[in-house]
């Protein structure tokens, strides 16, 4: 009884330890460590082995690969929590007030096109412009990762720049969506079986406005809205987002909480600790070592670099200079003591683009292997250098303090 009961309280804290936004992004980048390593080792063979192996049943249509599992399921669990996050922000917290979330929402539109924009002129000046469907891949901002760099170096900014980054990067996830349902489907679509996945995402809302939030209850409507969706032609992970949209975000009369937060607090030990790992270990496995002309080819190859380059500088681009150019331009100010010397890092911290970049590269371009092994190592290192940067302005910002009326 006694060990039962030691059991339950440390995986009571490792859960806990996993709501923090740096254990999570450690975490993080120690599941992508550990998948390059492997997959450039003497044992990338078994890598590869276990990557490919398919599970599931084929009657229907579900024999995939482990990394097809991993990212069109494991991930979906990460997409409903950024529902949830979603979900509660439009309601209740920064996204309530348009006026005053303006400013990051606009950097956050401004920080998708910039590297968007600079990945395609850097691929047609490299001679590829076939690979300029992949535009969207280093447009994407990881949350949890963006903010444990801002937690562990930016210690001391205002807690106006926490909300800046939080904001931006929540209308940089929901923007990501709708790209990824836009413009990468992933067949002809259905709408019989869009149509029963949202009969099943109803049925999940339905049930949680009458507070009937049993397990048992919940994820089998969250599994069929998860199959429909993924018949649909729709990248399944959107039916996570769904599903997290539909929970109520505001506390009925007796509730120490709402449902979104009480949700987002059971889920996301799963989604930081399980899903994305895992997500993260077989994505980020690119073999450098066998492909033709070695690592320098693929470190030298046009989607590579235009990835690594438009993460970090693109995102600095777009964000910084938008945020520079409407308050210069239009009534729109920084508030709560932030200013411009804050913003800098923070739109360096914002090319963190880890998960949703990675997925967008694996649903980019499904004709090309080569392109996509590239444009995953590109994600890795262009987060790499976009962590490296912001993590080194952050602790630069934070040891001189001085501030000014939204001066650099």
């Amino acid at each position: 009884m006694q060990k039962t009961n030691a059991n339950l309280s440390r995986l009571r804290t490792i859960a806990h330890k996993l709501q923090n936004d740096s254990a999570a992004g450690l975490l993080l980048m120690a599941a992508a460590a550990l998948a390059l390593a492997w997959a450039n080792s003497p044992l990338r063979h078994l890598y590869e082995a276990i990557s490919e192996a398919h599970l599931g049943p084929a009657n229907l249509g579900l024999n995939m690969s482990v990394t097809h599992w991993a990212q069109d399921g494991l991930l979906t669990v990460f997409f409903f929590v950024v529902g949830l996050e979603l979900k509660q922000e439009f309601v209740t917290g920064s996204l309530r007030e348009p006026k005053q979330a303006a400013l990051p929402m606009l950097a956050a539109i401004f920080g998708m096109v910039g590297p968007a924009a600079l990945y395609t002129t850097l691929v047609f000046l490299q001679g590829a412009p076939t690979a300029a469907s992949g535009w969207a891949i280093p447009a994407a901002t990881d949350i949890a990762f963006a903010m444990a760099i801002l937690a562990i170096f930016g210690k001391g900014l205002p807690p106006a720049a926490r909300t800046f980054l939080l904001t931006l990067a929540v209308v940089d996830d929901l923007l990501g969506i709708l790209v990824i349902a836009i413009f990468y489907p992933q067949g002809a679509l259905s709408f019989v079986d869009l149509g029963l996945c949202l009969l099943a995402i109803a049925a999940f809302g339905a049930l949680a406005q009458l507070r009937l939030g049993r397990w048992y209850l919940l994820l089998p409507l969250a599994v069929l809205a998860w199959y429909f969706m993924y018949r649909s032609g729709i990248h399944a992970t959107i039916a996570g987002v769904g599903l997290g949209m539909v929970v109520p975000a505001k506390r009925r009369a007796g509730e120490e909480e709402s449902l979104t937060h009480s949700m987002e607090k059971k889920v996301t030990p799963y989604s930081a600790g399980v899903a994305v790992p895992i997500f993260a270990f077989f994505a980020a496995g690119v073999n450098i070592v066998d492909t033709e002309g070695g690592a320098a080819a693929m470190l030298t190859h046009p989607v590579a670099v235009a990835v690594m380059i438009a993460l970090p500088l693109g995102k600095c681009l777009g964000i910084f200079g938008s945020v520079l150019a409407l308050t210069k331009l239009t009534p729109l100010r920084l508030g709560g003591g932030v200013d411009y010397a804050d913003i800098l890092p923070i739109a360096f911290v914002a090319g963190i683009g880890f998960t949703v970049a990675l997925l967008i590269a694996s649903l980019a371009f499904s004709a090309s292997g080569e392109f996509t092994e590239a444009g995953r190592l590109g994600v890795v290192l262009g987060t790499a250098i976009s962590a490296l940067i912001g993590a080194l302005l952050l602790r630069r910002r934070v040891s001189n303090p001085t501030r000014g009326s939204q001066k650099a």
